[in-house]
């Protein structure tokens, strides 16, 4: 369950509207006893989204705080909804990326402060399809997929997918329509990202030889660019012919 805490009204306001866009979510507006409600959250493993004051939060939360291994992620944003800020956990319980996607939803700015942020992030896009999928449905998913995590397509470096669909015809013309280099790789190479799959298609892998092709696809793409970690921004999206997910890698 993700935990939405506010304590303004104008944050009540923020957080009705983030308890809408984001599933499994609840509002908790000026939870009593403050303390040991929120304590009680982050040690039960709940993911926190504050919108308070950064202090607030840490004077809270530093009694039961373990580690970036064991922490729940936990994200403050301002009560107007501009900046959000991953606080803990950012790479390991993941407010890196939920952070981007919180961001992406309300057109908000991510401020990073890991040592990433002083990076230059390179985004790729990674995507499967069945055989001879219309454009109109690898198109749509991938605009949807960019909107939801904040992207332009020109920020994107490159369409990556498996070396099956090296001659899809649609995916090759989607790519040149963004002028995105297509490149694909085969089931080995994709192998070697799996453990930072977000899911395992059994279904996948008994056809193609890997687990989810997207996420893979992406991940590789986005490793080979910058020789960096790469993570995905954003989990496998679909739709009823195509597979889309964005990840990405820091070079300096």
């Amino acid at each position: 369950m993700i935990r939405i805490i506010a304590l303004t009204d104008a944050g009540q306001a923020l957080g009705k509207r983030l308890e809408a866009l984001l599933p499994g979510s609840q509002l908790h507006f000026k939870p009593k006893p403050f303390t040991e409600t929120v304590q009680g959250f982050f040690r039960e493993g709940d993911p926190l989204l504050f919108i308070c004051a950064t202090g607030i939060v840490m004077r809270t939360l530093a009694p039961v705080i373990e580690g970036k291994l064991q922490d729940p992620p936990v994200l403050v944003l301002d009560e107007l909804g501009r900046f959000v800020i991953p606080l803990l956990s950012g790479h390991e319980g993941g407010a890196n990326q939920w952070g981007s996607e919180v961001a992406g939803a309300l057109n908000a700015e991510l401020v990073m402060t890991t040592a990433n942020a002083y990076l230059n992030p390179v985004y790729v896009l990674g995507m499967g399809c069945e055989r001879n999928c219309p454009l109109e449905y690898l198109e749509s998913l991938m605009l949807e997929a960019l909107e939801t995590v904040g992207l332009q397509p020109d920020q994107i470096a490159g369409l990556y997918s498996i070396d099956i669909k090296a001659d899809e015809t649609h995916l090759i013309e989607l790519a040149e329509k963004y002028q995105w280099p297509f490149i694909t790789y085969d089931a080995a190479a994709l192998k070697t990202v799996e453990p930072l799959l977000s899911t395992r298609s059994e279904y996948v892998f008994k056809t193609v030889g890997v687990y989810g092709v997207a996420e893979s696809a992406a991940l590789l793409g986005a490793q080979n660019l910058t020789h960096g970690s790469p993570e995905l921004c954003l989990n496998k999206i679909k739709n009823p012919k195509a597979t889309c997910a964005v990840a990405r890698a820091y070079q300096s």
